[in-house]
């Protein structure tokens, strides 16, 4: 049984409620360019910073599988609303799998809670390698960096971050830790224009002789090394992330099909490329509800061969959800290059898709590696 059909629908309904704000807004934050500010006050209010954090912690207790539902239903209004949230449910969501198997995160999780804080992640550009500096002092460390892409910075509260050390024997290593924005040294740059995801207030976090004690440090891993702790992150984040895309993409088919019900050119065409398009949408969904489906809230052993498909189903539900938009704009026509039509922006938003880790040839490397050690 699907994995959404166990679980409750009040959250999905609110979502519509909602979302039907949010899209009377979308245009307007996504052709200024600015953050989705009213949006994430509106989710602030209820309570959906918290929905997926088990209840015996004041969370909403929802499940993995039901926050991916969410997040999909939001990217149906706004696509960067959408985006911005997952990034910070994928953070909840790995510290809750660690809550659930190692007893380890209660206070953050409870602060989330009762606080409706913003976690920010800035691990899309930190892979493997990390970048930035830490030089060691009396308690800890200063960092200083600049970390790009940081989804709804201008609203967040703590940056879930890392960077490179060199220790004492001239080793290197990529130390993991949450730094508050509010920090001395910390700022974030007025540099988010971009062609898609315009509001998602990405913008680069700057970071300059940033004190972080030693007991910040949640982790110590070797650098430009794959570490077990990605099998945990990947698992739990990816299925969130691509809910934005499977979102985008069923909205841009049911543009078309609203358009090409009224539609009287092309009516020779139309059931072939609306019948196309579906088969496309469907390759989207189905192969999304696999990712989630391997979370199994949070129901799962971390493991590389898990973390390979998530990664390949990864590539494969962007890449299907990219061509669905573009299906349904060649279905519409050239009505659809218009601004004014919804389409141009789903257009925009969904490609990027193609650049969350990893990258497709990223991932097809890694892949193709893991499978030939095995």
């Amino acid at each position: 049984m699907d994995q959404l059909q166990t679980t409750i629908t009040d959250w999905e309904a609110i979502t519509h409620d909602l979302g039907k704000d949010f899209a009377r807004r979308a245009a307007d934050y996504d052709r200024e360019g600015l953050f989705v500010h009213e949006n994430y006050r509106q989710l602030k209010e209820n309570r959906y910073f918290s929905a997926m954090i088990p209840e015996e912690l004041g969370g909403g207790g929802i499940s993995h599988a039901e926050m991916c539902n969410v997040v999909r239903v939001l990217a149906h209004y706004c696509g960067s609303t959408a985006l911005a949230f997952s990034m910070h449910q994928h953070l909840v969501a790995a510290a809750i799998w660690k809550y659930k198997h190692k007893g380890e995160g209660e206070a953050m999780l409870r602060r989330v809670a009762e606080q409706q804080i913003v976690l920010v992640s800035t691990g899309a550009r930190d892979w493997l390698e990390s970048n930035g500096e830490m030089k060691k002092t009396e308690g800890g460390y200063l960092f200083s960096g600049k970390k790009h892409f940081a989804s709804q910075s201008v609203e967040g509260d703590v940056a879930v971050t890392s960077a490179p050390f060199q220790d004492v024997e001239n080793v290197w290593k990529v130390l993991h830790f949450a730094v508050p924005l509010s920090s001395v040294g910390v700022s974030v740059l007025d540099d988010w224009d971009v062609m898609g995801m315009r509001a998602t207030g990405s913008q680069t976090i700057a970071f300059d002789q940033v004190f972080v004690p030693d007991s910040a440090i949640v982790l110590e891993r070797p650098r430009g090394e794959f570490h077990p702790v990605w099998n945990v992150v990947l698992t739990v984040a990816m299925p969130l992330i691509m809910s934005a895309y499977v979102g985008i993409a069923e909205k841009a088919m049911e543009v078309a099909l609203s358009i090409g019900r009224k539609y009287s050119r092309n009516q020779h065409h139309l059931p072939y490329m609306t019948g196309k398009l579906y088969n496309v949408l469907l390759s989207a969904r189905t192969q999304w509800k696999a990712m989630y489906t391997l979370t199994n809230n949070f129901d799962f052993t971390p493991e590389e061969r898990t973390t390979i498909d998530i990664l390949s189903l990864k590539t494969n539900v962007a890449e299907a959800t990219i061509q669905t938009v573009r299906e349904a704009m060649e279905a519409v026509g050239g009505q659809s290059f218009y601004r004014k039509n919804e389409l141009e922006r789903l257009f925009r938003d969904v490609h990027a898709a193609q650049f969350h880790p990893l990258p497709k040839w990223e991932q097809y490397a890694f892949t193709g590696e893991g499978l030939l050690r095995e």
